[in-house]
């Protein structure tokens, strides 16, 4: 018997450490598992990323792709040609459920504040006029200039708006200059360049300024010609209402009266 048990002795302790051993594993997952896993998420992980980055070249190929195949002389070609205007402005003014939305656009103004474009209404069940501290005007005129030449065509617009709706104060104008140099873009130049711009002294007339890259804004409003003007009526709900470009015309001005005239009496 002694000597059974001590031949038992080895097989028992083997018998002990398997079973401690499938504690262990069922416990805590052993070492090649923990390492399986760990590569196959790390491998996912690189597949992601490789595809954002395929993602992040193919959109910067097409981007390539469509500014190349447009250039500054195409632009000034067009401009000698028909003077800025690219269309005419629009007639009629365009039904609610037709507009779309001007698309979100942060602006510095030259005082160092800072809005961000459009301006918004709150929802009918609140009955607060304020977007976040900002008065919510009826109507909204956006100007906006890719160029410093184009800064004359806005006033040709904002200027009669103003003498037309100005006296109502349901009215706001917007010019708006696109900076697209990095240089200038930077935070020290950006704070030299406002300090020294030019002012409005009008309540009601704000210029501001959009600083670096606008492609994604640009192709929202579906805007190829850097060199002319964009005028947009924009109504309290952001919606653009109304369109022109370049330098306004008598006629066109009688068009944009006229539909400011219906959406300020609209509810």
């Amino acid at each position: 018997m002694l000597r059974a048990a001590r031949a038992a002795g080895p097989l028992l302790r083997i018998s002990g450490a398997g079973a401690v051993g499938e504690r262990i594993r069922g416990g805590v997952p052993s070492t090649p598992a923990v390492f399986t896993r760990g590569f196959f998420d790390f491998f996912k992980k690189g597949e992601k990323e490789a595809a954002d980055d395929a993602e992040a070249k193919a959109k910067a190929k097409a981007r390539l792709s469509d500014e190349m195949s447009r250039g500054y002389f195409e632009d000034i070609s067009e401009i000698r040609k028909n003077g800025g205007k690219i269309a005419m402005a629009t007639k009629v003014i365009i039904p609610e459920d037709a507009a779309v939305k001007f698309p979100d656009l942060p602006l510095e103004s030259p005082g160092g504040g800072t809005l961000r474009l459009p301006l918004v209404a709150s929802p009918p069940e609140d009955s607060s006029p304020e977007a976040g501290g900002t008065v919510v005007p009826e109507a909204s005129l956006v100007c906006l200039s890719f160029r410093a030449s184009s800064q004359k065509m806005a006033e040709s617009w904002s200027l009669p708006f103003l003498d037309a709706f100005g006296a109502s104060g349901k009215v706001q104008v917007y010019e708006v200059s696109f900076i697209d140099s990095w240089l200038l873009s930077s935070s020290p130049m950006r704070r030299a360049f406002l300090k020294v711009t030019r002012k409005s002294n009008n309540p009601q007339r704000h210029v501001a300024y959009a600083f670096g890259d606008h492609y994604d804004f640009r192709k929202e409003l579906q805007i190829v010609n850097l060199l002319t003007g964009y005028i947009y009526l924009v109504d309290r709900l952001g919606r653009i209402r109304w369109q022109g470009f370049g330098t306004a015309t008598q006629e066109e001005l009688s068009s944009l009266t006229t539909c400011t005239s219906i959406l300020l009496d609209e509810k």
